[in-house]
């Protein structure tokens, strides 16, 4: 008798479930997960996004390379100090409460100054006196350990967001999709190496730039203020991490070490481009930005930054001197 009730329960379980079934077989479409097409052209989008945003901070980093040869370690945490700056400004209970825009256009000044500070505290007189690029290189990492640790104690180590454009509804692009702020933030990036590329090519600053950083000694010899043009660099290179930094913190989140996680993608991204090349930094973080994206359709996300750099690794091998740099004679 036992099992017969239990047979009967079942079956009426059945009988009462069979309908439901079937309506929803009729009148809905079971949800499905989308395409693959879809995720390759949303990845694609989050990887244009994320490589102007390294382009912006790495382009600073080779014109520095490009002018002075230095590898400039601590260029990371020029752009974490431009995050949480305008988090500071923005945000902090400690701060002014501005707006995200002028905090933003802030924190761009105050990296530019502190580009400027630096070169001409450190960098200047390590040069005249004649200190090998070497142990300029050891004084950047150490640079590097020193500013992150006081953003560190005066940060902390809890991630935070700005207050303005946090939470927002998707625009849709075909089947991918994008909030107004990543959208915005992706069209500002374009446009500020677009800036660039006119500041390097229309100007007599830029001009200058290019002559210092093709062959310094006849740039000097040919009238140019090598010094001034070292400084400017600097500036334009603090500002540019500054305004990555916000970028960056924006679209993801701040945190106290966030440049230092940058710092090898920019490394990549110049290397790959062609070392001292601002247009190659530009191209080579894009790329580099793509490719981290574009592996995660098959790959785990934790390993996006290793394909990325294996990638680097093929084109180097393929064309040692990067996608736009020029082959030079050794020895």
């Amino acid at each position: 008798m036992r099992y017969q009730r239990m047979l009967v329960t079942a079956l009426a379980l059945v009988l009462v479930m069979v309908p439901a079934i079937s309506t929803r077989a009729q009148g809905e479409e079971v949800p499905r997960g989308p395409t693959f097409a879809a995720r390759a052209l949303q990845a694609l989008v989050d990887g244009i996004q994320f490589g102007v945003i390294i382009a912006i901070t790495a382009v600073g980093l080779s014109l520095i390379f490009g002018t002075i040869h230095l590898i400039n370690f601590a260029h990371g945490e020029f752009v974490t100090i431009g995050a949480t700056v305008a988090f500071f400004l923005n945000a902090s209970a400690a701060g002014p409460g501005w707006h995200l825009i002028p905090a933003a256009l802030a924190a761009v000044v105050f990296g530019a100054l502190l580009g400027g500070a630096v070169e001409r505290g450190i960098w200047r007189p390590l040069r005249a006196r004649g200190t090998g690029l070497i142990n300029m290189f050891i004084v950047t990492i150490g640079l590097s350990l020193l500013l992150r640790h006081i953003v560190l104690v005066l940060y902390g180590t809890r991630p935070a967001s700005y207050a303005q454009y946090d939470i927002q509804s998707t625009i849709g692009l075909g089947p991918a999709g994008i909030t107004p702020r990543d959208l915005t933030v992706t069209l500002l990036s374009v446009l500020v190496l677009l800036g660039i590329a006119a500041l390097l090519q229309k100007t007599r600053i830029g001009t200058a730039v290019r002559a210092v950083s093709a062959n310094r000694d006849l740039a000097e010899a040919s009238g140019i203020d090598v010094r001034r043009v070292v400084l400017f660099v600097w500036m334009l290179a603090g500002g540019l991490a500054a305004l990555g930094g916000v970028f960056f913190g924006l679209v993801e989140i701040v945190t106290w070490d966030m440049g230092f996680k940058l710092l090898l993608l920019m490394f990549a991204g110049i290397i790959l481009g062609g070392l001292g090349s601002a247009y190659g930094a530009m191209v080579g973080s894009l790329v580099i930005g793509v490719v981290a994206q574009m592996s995660t359709l098959w790959f785990p996300v934790d390993l996006q930054y290793a394909w990325a750099l294996l990638v680097l690794i093929l084109v180097l091998l393929v064309r040692p001197q990067g996608i736009l740099g020029r082959a030079e004679r050794v020895g």
